[in-house]
């Protein structure tokens, strides 16, 4: 899956209700992020609640630099899969 843009406050719950209607027979979840340029706390949240769904088969590539000093400050980098 592809994630451009922003992931914030207005497109979180759209990956949320995105993901809760294609991503229930999932058993791995891939999120290409080369054109993800923004992250907030809203995104944060559906993102770590997708990854405590898949049981951590899920991965996040392609990471920015902006939104990996986000998943750094926030923690985030030790409990998601980032490559």
């Amino acid at each position: 899956m592809a994630l451009d843009g922003r992931l914030d406050t207005i497109t979180a719950p759209e990956l949320e209700k995105l993901l809760g209607e294609n991503g229930a027979d999932a058993t791995a979840l891939v999120f290409h992020c080369e054109k993800l340029v923004y992250v907030s706390s809203a995104g944060l949240r559906v993102l770590l609640a997708t990854q405590k769904k898949m049981k951590g088969a899920m991965k996040l590539i392609g990471v920015c630099e902006l939104v990996m000093e986000v998943f750094e400050m926030t923690g985030f980098a030790d409990i998601l899969v980032i490559e």
